[in-house]
């Protein structure tokens, strides 16, 4: 008889086990694993044994920082040897951001990481929570994903391809440039075709990230130069361009060429990527691109703002890279983040 999987069930915090009171929704302390003992469901012989491990200071997923993933990241490394599986129960509104930090700081994984939560409350009567933490326990516990997940609303998604596009909607998450890695049905559903490799011997290992001086520009038409010339001013380490289509920017705007410069010989890292939610950043197939590649701008290519924002913490917190072995690293796939062209 095969012996049945156990999980770690990490709880963080989240829509998924708050309550409603005179003041908004707001984390209850116990009152999930309460729940969850009083249902059936989680009894049931086809689900996994589990312990839930709940957090002192429940966070709204809006308060997470780095620091935050630091934490999970640890807690998974330390009971690695003790569970088949893990589940981070997490609120929606950063869990893209997470899921895409944990899988840059555990590397060496060969069992499931997957996230999840809801969009209303599991104590409420009209949820997805229910079908969302069975269905992701059920996956956790039955199948060999050796990378960090997202499930939500019956699709399981490469965590650090996922992006919260809908608030109000129990589809909350989409893989604009990635295939889904299954499908809940009647049947589960799972491409392992897509997975990442599997490494029978590999060894789970940390890399901690911390805050970094990263800053955000966006163009638009008429956008004012001088506040890129401020944001350039203070001590950044790197800096993202939110560009139009495939990576264009108005280069023919009097200063930002200059600006770039600037910016190369400080050695700030300079990434492009594309406003819209699909496709990838091709710098060569214009003028406009090519003049932002000439001045050390890099392709981000099909990554996700989030994958973007946690990549670039992961290797600015690597202190034995050198500028140019960061600006490789971030060409390159690590994690299953990126469609290099």
């Amino acid at each position: 008889m095969q012996k049945k999987a156990k999980i770690l069930i990490i709880y963080t915090g989240g829509t998924i086990g708050m309550i409603k009171t005179s003041t908004g929704y707001q984390p209850a302390p116990g009152l999930l694993e309460r729940h969850m003992a009083q249902m059936p469901e989680f009894k049931h012989p086809a689900m996994p044994a589990y312990d839930l491990h709940e957090y002192s200071e429940l966070l709204d997923s809006a308060d997470m920082s780095p620091n935050d993933w630091n934490t999970i990241a640890n807690d998974i490394s330390r009971h690695y040897q003790q569970y088949d599986a893990f589940l981070i129960l997490h609120g929606t509104d950063t869990m893209a951001y997470s899921a895409s930090a944990l899988s840059f700081i555990l590397s060496g994984l060969n069992k499931p990481i997957i996230l999840t939560g809801s969009q209303v409350p599991l104590v409420e009567a009209h949820t997805d929570a229910r079908e969302n933490l069975i269905n992701a326990m059920l996956i956790a516990g039955t199948y060999q994903i050796p990378e960090v997940c997202i499930f939500f609303n019956n699709i399981l998604l490469r965590g650090n391809r996922a992006r919260k596009t809908n608030a109000y909607g129990f589809d909350a998450f989409t893989s604009p440039n990635f295939p889904a890695l299954g499908e809940v049905g009647i049947n589960i559903t799972l491409k392992k075709e897509l997975f990442l490799p599997h490494k029978k011997n590999a060894s789970i290992k940390m890399h901690p990230i911390h805050p970094q001086k990263i800053a955000k520009f966006s163009f638009f038409p008429g956008a004012d130069l001088s506040i890129l010339e401020a944001l350039l001013a203070q001590p950044l380490q790197a800096l993202i361009f939110e560009t139009y289509g495939v990576g264009n920017a108005p280069v023919k705007q009097a200063g930002l060429l200059e600006l770039l410069k600037i910016a190369e010989d400080k050695k700030i890292l300079i990434v492009n990527t594309s406003q819209c939610l699909k496709g990838t950043i091709d710098m060569e197939s214009y003028a406009t691109g090519q003049a932002l590649a000439a001045h050390g701008v890099l392709s981000c290519y099909d990554m996700t703002p989030e994958a973007i924002i946690t990549k670039l913490y992961y290797l600015l917190s690597q202190s034995a890279l050198d500028l140019n072995a960061k600006k490789n690293l971030f060409k390159t796939a690590l994690c299953g983040e990126v469609t290099v062209l």
